[in-house]
């Protein structure tokens, strides 16, 4: 049935249709490939960084997380005067004492605790970092994630790419990994989002701030530039605070950009179909201006793009059947080279298998898409048992 309503939607679609969704795979896969050509990639290991660096730490019930986060952080080499600052942020798991434990005494790591709630208008990740960066007093910032993996010279190389490119804002890119189907699906998502639709290194000659980038699971900053652009205080109630501050900093006269981080850096963002659902529940309101119309008009091009084609090249016949096939392969080509971008390295097989998947991918970010304004509509939006709401 469902087969027979797709063969009749094909027919009553023209063929130049199915050619303009084909044209924009190609775009696609075109920019992707630049993309992979032309992005920054963080440094090999180098010489030292002799300035001193803080690394920051908002962590809330992260007790399985933070510990190896941590290892990770003591094993780092090239920065002699880091400072690491780690602050539970109201757990009720343990996570203080099994970070006191992982710190094992390095006088480089400060473990503090929180049991206020954030103020009001204030996300509790916001309201974390910005405590955390007033008790810093180094020219670098180092923001982090828990659940993010570190190779031993991963802070040095960031901070030297900020450096060497006169940054005000780094977001080295973690590669996302992912342990279920589900997750295998999504989440390649995320830098396919912005490795098949923005000449990146383009983009980041200017200050504009509709192309700012920015993955909150590490940012580097001048710490100067971040004080000047406001703080986290500019982006106390935002569902994207990471790419809000890079706009923040942009407005703020300092150039942001964003580097491939796949083999200094992974994290698997979310564990299980449930844990991605909430995460992306959360935030893809905020996606184009936090317009439903923007959103729609975004799916609306998206479902020509990457949903016709493959139904035309199933269900079509003669030109528009051909047509559709090449779309379709030119999107799995696009989500292909976004992946090498994302891990650096070569595809793998399940790399392919859920890029042959794309479609799939496309419909379920349009149904977590619908859920996220629905939820936003009806204030239900919540993360790690908090109520998200707008600042007053």
């Amino acid at each position: 049935m469902v087969l027979r309503a797709a063969a009749r939607v094909l027919r009553g679609a023209s063929v130049p249709t199915v050619r303009a969704g084909a044209a924009l795979a190609g775009v696609s896969a075109l920019l992707a490939g630049y993309n992979l050509a032309t992005v920054r990639r963080l440094p090999p290991p180098g010489a030292a960084v002799l300035e001193p660096v803080t690394v920051c730490v908002p962590a809330r019930d992260e007790v399985a997380l933070l510990p190896r986060l941590i290892t990770d952080l003591r094993a780092q080499t090239g920065v002699p005067r880091m400072r690491v600052l780690i602050l539970d942020d109201a757990s009720t798991d343990g996570t203080e004492e099994a970070a006191r434990r992982a710190a094992g005494g390095d006088p480089r790591i400060t473990v503090l605790r929180s049991d206020r709630e954030p103020p009001p208008g204030w996300t509790g990740k916001a309201a974390a970092c910005a405590r955390l960066a007033e008790l810093a007093d180094s020219p670098v910032l180092v923001f982090l994630d828990a659940d993010v993996r570190l190779a031993p010279g991963a802070v040095a190389a960031a901070v030297t790419a900020l450096r060497a490119d006169h940054l005000g804002l780094l977001s080295p890119w973690p590669h996302q990994l992912a342990g279920t189907c589900y997750e295998a699906l999504l989440q390649p998502l995320l830098v396919w989002s912005w490795g098949s639709t923005l000449p990146v290194r383009l983009a980041e000659r200017g200050l504009r701030t509709s192309t700012a980038l920015g993955c909150g699971q590490f940012l580097v900053m001048d710490t100067a530039a971040y004080r000047a652009a406001g703080g986290h205080e500019v982006v106390a109630a935002s569902a994207t605070e990471d790419i809000d501050l890079a706009r923040a900093l942009r407005r703020a006269g300092h150039r942001t950009a964003v580097a491939a981080a796949g083999p200094h850096a992974r994290t698997r963002m979310y564990r299980g179909a449930a844990a991605l659902d909430a995460g992306y529940t959360r935030w893809l309101w905020s996606a184009y201006g936090g317009s439903p119309a923007a959103a729609i008009a975004v799916g609306a091009v998206a479902a020509i793009a990457y949903e016709l084609p493959p139904l035309a090249a199933l269900l079509a016949r003669g030109p528009a059947r051909r047509a559709g096939a090449a779309g379709y392969a030119l999107a799995v080509t696009a989500r292909l080279l976004a992946r090498t971008l994302d891990t650096g390295r070569r595809p793998a097989p399940a790399d392919v298998a859920s890029a042959l998947a794309h479609p799939l991918a496309i419909a379920a970010y349009a149904r977590l898409s619908v859920r996220s304004h629905r939820a936003k509509a009806r204030d239900q939006l919540r993360w790690k048992d908090r109520t998200l709401t707008e600042r007053s």
